[in-house]
């Protein structure tokens, strides 16, 4: 019974998931059309507010619709000398820029407005602060990426300065993730689902860069988990745009392991899930640029073309991709190589591996001294950083022992006032002292009394599992004398002794898997006492309704054994011989007992009765014998009252 309802409510609890797993991915409103939403809006701030908090704005209208239309209103304000709509409406421009992928343009209409900034109010200056952090990272500008984090921190934008994604940018992964960790985990709220996601995604994300994909694979998995119990969590109202984060991180999640796949070299595995990654992103980021795009499609590609499918290779690799880095150029350049080379086509496998060459070239000449000229600004201001921290540290230590001076000057006096006091009052120190050693004494023996209470319980319940195990062993003892038993009488009564057996068995187990070894729960007992039961007579009882109202009530091992043999003779009846056909019966049982008040003990069945001649037999019947002297240990009279439907026993007790 127990089984069916656990199995029960674990399909109850993922139905409701699932179903709040669907509400939350059909509640985004793909009809909305923000391009037409951002036109009613009629104020300047508004529509630069509406758009940044809109996750992908070009859902309905390219990103040159909107960018048309922002000029439009870029040089009504121009005309209307509007300086401070002009602004707006330019930073609008320079994050347009951005999500095209026209990078240099959107640095260029940035900088033109970071002189101006000092004008704004803190949440436009956030707004542009964090495109050109974005914009310089893009460009591989991180000296002044830096510039542009450490004015950040100095506005209170963000709270630290953090180098960790730079790192990751100059090919240095390891550092970059020690980074990551030593910033990140500290600050991440233990219910803070999707922060733990991106947490996972982005350690997982710096291992597969640095070639350990068995590892990052698992953590892409953690951060899935997490993204799903956000998901879920329907305790918290998402916004419009937290929904759309969800789908985006879940399918860069699921293109990252496709990636991972990919390195292992186990590319049919990798194929579907960067497959409903790009589909994915299309779908999300329509009209954006995405890095994460770009890199699924050649390293789908790839997996095509090792598996020898040439179509498919070719069909990924003509579907509008705009490498924008060195990186994704060469593999596109060796794809298209080693393409070309399968299909004996060598004139144009030359020609891709010459423009790879170039790349190379100009890598060697320009991009590797600026890296190494990078990484050293990176690390000079990451030392900078690590030495304002520590000289802030030190300041915040030096201004501490200074208190603790003063403090420590002041408790001298205090302390000096103080003798003079304690001169007059020695007799009373002397008591107090007293006192102390005392109630030092009373600690002692207090802690001696709990240890030995400790070890007391320890052996109780040591002999109680140690009675339960002989009591077993009684039991199998009788199971073996059984099985080289033929009479039926000796069997079924070797039978009833086992169950009673089992019963007292019960009692020991319960009590030392208790915490408090003086009393038992009775409402479990009972019902693994019922279980036991049950197990003897097999197919009879199954289909019998049982009916055990006992919540709440504790007996001392001296009444509860009584009370588990009768009602393992009761429970046994009802199932021998209440229930020829078993029919659906019922069972009732009932035990109440309050503090300082007398208990109460009724069971009833709705069998088929006791017989005619209950008196004569109930001077002849060992179970009914038994249960009179059980009841007679605890101080009361068996009840036996025939009702119109079955049979009903109970009795009061101490």
């Amino acid at each position: 019974m127990k089984k069916l309802s656990s199995k029960v409510l674990g399909l109850v609890l993922i139905f409701f998931l699932g179903l709040s797993s669907s509400i939350a991915q059909d509640s985004i409103p793909v009809g909305t059309n923000y391009f037409v939403e951002f036109q009613n809006i009629k104020k300047s701030k508004e529509r630069l507010l509406y758009f940044f908090n809109t996750e992908n704005p070009y859902n309905k209208n390219s990103g040159f619709d909107w960018l048309d239309k922002v000029n439009d209103y870029l040089h009504e304000a121009e005309k209307n000398n509007d300086d401070e709509s002009v602004d707006y409406y330019k930073i609008i421009r320079a994050q347009i820029y951005f999500d095209i992928g026209s990078y240099e343009k959107s640095l260029s209409n940035s900088k033109e407005l970071y002189y101006k900034k000092d004008a704004w109010d803190l949440e436009t200056k956030a707004i542009l602060l964090d495109l050109m952090d974005r914009t310089y990272s893009e460009l591989q500008l991180y000296p002044e990426q830096i510039e542009i984090r450490k004015e950040r921190n100095k506005l209170e934008i963000t709270d630290n300065v953090t180098f960790h994604d730079i790192y990751s940018k100059l090919g240095l992964h390891r550092k970059a993730m020690n980074y990551y960790i030593l910033e990140e985990k500290k600050s991440i709220d233990d219910n803070d689902y999707y922060g733990k996601a991106v947490y996972e995604h982005n350690i997982g994300n710096y291992l597969r860069l640095d070639n350990s994909c068995p590892v990052a694979l698992n953590l892409y998995n953690k951060a899935n988990n997490w993204i799903n119990l956000y998901e879920m969590d329907v305790t918290k109202v998402k916004t419009e745009k937290e929904l759309a984060k969800i789908e985006v991180l879940k399918a860069v999640i699921e293109g990252n392991i496709g990636k991972c796949y990919a390195q292992l070299d186990q590319y049919e595995e990798a194929i579907p899930y960067l497959e409903r990654s790009i589909e994915k992103i299309k779908k999300l980021k329509k009209d954006k640029f995405s890095s994460d795009l770009v890199e699924n499609k050649l390293t789908l590609a790839e997996c095509f073309l090792k598996l020898g499918n040439f179509k498919k290779t070719t069909d990924y690799l003509t579907d509008n991709l705009k490498p924008r880095t060195e990186e994704n150029l060469q593999k596109m350049n060796m794809i298209f190589a080693s393409y070309y080379d399968k299909i004996g086509d060598h004139k144009s496998q030359a020609k891709y591996l010459l423009k790879n060459l170039r790349i190379i070239d100009s890598i060697q000449t320009n991009f590797t001294k600026l890296r190494n000229e990078q990484q050293a600004i990176l690390i000079a201001e990451d030392q900078k950083y690590t030495k304002t921290r520590l000289a802030e540290q030190k300041e915040e230590l030096a201004q501490s022992r200074d208190k603790m001076v003063e403090k420590e000057d002041q408790i001298q006096l205090v302390f000096i006032s103080l003798i003079f006091t304690l001169l007059g009052f020695a007799g009373l120190v002397y008591a107090y002292l007293k006192s102390i050693k005392n109630q030092r004494l009373i600690a002692e023996q207090k802690n001696i009394i709990e240890n030995a209470l400790v070890e007391k319980d320890s052996l109780l319940k040591e002999i109680h599992h140690r009675v339960k195990n002989n009591l077993q062993m009684v039991s199998s003892l009788l199971s073996l004398q059984t099985k080289n038993t033929r009479s039926k009488a000796a069997i079924e009564a070797l039978e009833e002794g086992k169950s009673r057996v089992k019963a007292m068995a019960l009692i020991h187990q319960k009590l030392y898997q208790n915490e408090d070894l003086s009393v038992i729960e009775m409402q479990g007992y009972i019902e693994s006492l019922i279980n036991s039961v049950q197990s003897v007579f097999k197919k009879g009882g199954h289909n019998i309704n049982i009916t055990i109202d006992a919540e709440g009530v504790e007996l001392d091992i001296d009444r509860a054994i009584p009370f588990g043999l009768i009602l393992n003779e009761l429970v046994s009846n009802s199932f021998k011989y209440a229930f020829p056909n078993d029919d659906k019966g019922k069972i009732y049982i009932h035990l109440r007992k309050e503090l300082g008040q007398p208990g109460f003990f009724e069971y009833t069945d709705n069998g088929v009765g006791l017989p005619e001649d209950t008196d004569e037999r109930t001077k002849s019947s060992m179970g009914i014998r038994l249960m009179n002297r059980l009841v007679n240990q605890l101080q009361s009279n068996l009840n036996i009252d025939k009702t119109s439907e079955g049979v009903r026993f109970w009795f009061d007790f101490k």
